[in-house]
C-alpha cells in the first residue's frame, strides 16, 4: 500500500521512536505525524482520511490501554496497533477485547508493524465508506413525506397494498402511488433493496 491518503498517528514517548516511525511511514508514501501524549492528539487538527493508531502501551501518566478507553469515549474510533516492550498476556488480551487490531513487542520486525497498521487502514477505509453510505441513506430517507414514511414502515413488514390500503384508509392505487415514489426517492430498485435499507436505518438509530 502506497497511498499519501493514508494517515499514520503514532503516539509514544520515546523520541528516537516516534522520529523513526514517522520516517518509516513516510517512506512508505503515507503521511505521518507522532505525538508524545495521547492528549497532543486529542487537541490536534487529524486529517479526514483513513488513519490508524500505532500506541505505545507504557506512556507517563495513563497507560496506552487507558488511553484507548478514553479515545473511544472520546468518539475517536480509530484502529489501534499496540507496541510495547513490556507485553504479557493480560495486557494484550485487555487490548483486543476494547477492540485493538494488533499487540506486537518490542523489538518487532518493521514488516509486521507495517502489515498491522496496513490491516487498521483498511478496516478504516471500509468504516468511513459505512457512514458514507449511510448518511446518503439518511438524507434519501429525509426527503420522504409524513405519508410515504408512512407507507415504507408497512411495505418493509411485508404487508401487501391492499392491507397497507386498508390500515391507513386510502385507495389501493394511492398506496401504489406512495409506494413507487417511496421506492424512487430510496434508490431501491427491489423490495429486498429497501427492506435492506430501512434495516440500516433501523439499527442505525437503535444505536446508544
Amino acid at each position: 500500500m502506497s497511498d499519501t491518503e493514508v494517515c499514520v498517528l503514532i503516539i509514544d514517548d520515546d523520541l528516537a521512536m516516534r522520529e523513526s516511525l514517522e520516517s518509516l511511514f513516510r517512506s512508505l508514501g503515507h503521511e505521518a505525524r507522532a505525538f508524545a501524549t495521547g492528549r497532543e492528539l486529542v487537541e490536534s487538527d487529524l486529517p479526514d482520511m483513513p488513519s490508524c493508531l500505532v500506541l505505545d502501551v507504557r506512556l507517563p501518566g495513563a497507560s496506552g490501554l487507558e488511553l484507548q478507553l478514553e479515545l473511544l469515549r472520546l468518539g475517536f474510533d480509530l484502529p489501534i496497533v499496540f507496541i510495547t516492550g513490556h507485553g504479557d498476556v493480560p495486557m494484550s488480551v485487555a487490548a483486543m477485547k476494547a477492540g485493538a487490531i494488533e499487540f506486537l513487542t518490542k523489538p518487532f520486525r518493521e514488516q509486521e508493524l507495517i502489515d498491522a497498521v496496513h490491516r487498521g487502514v483498511e478496516i478504516d477505509r471500509e468504516r468511513r465508506a459505512a457512514l458514507t453510505s449511510l448518511a446518503e441513506l439518511r438524507s434519501r430517507f429525509e426527503t420522504l413525506t409524513p405519508r410515504e414514511r408512512e407507507i415504507i414502515a408497512l411495505v418493509v413488514t411485508g404487508q401487501m397494498n391492499k392491507q397497507i390500503a386498508a390500515e391507513l384508509n386510502l385507495s389501493e392505487v394511492t398506496v401504489k402511488v406512495h409506494r413507487a415514489q417511496v421506492m424512487r426517492k430510496m434508490q431501491a430498485k427491489t423490495l429486498p433493496d429497501l427492506v435492506r435499507y430501512a434495516d440500516r436505518l433501523l439499527t442505525d438509530t437503535s444505536k446508544p
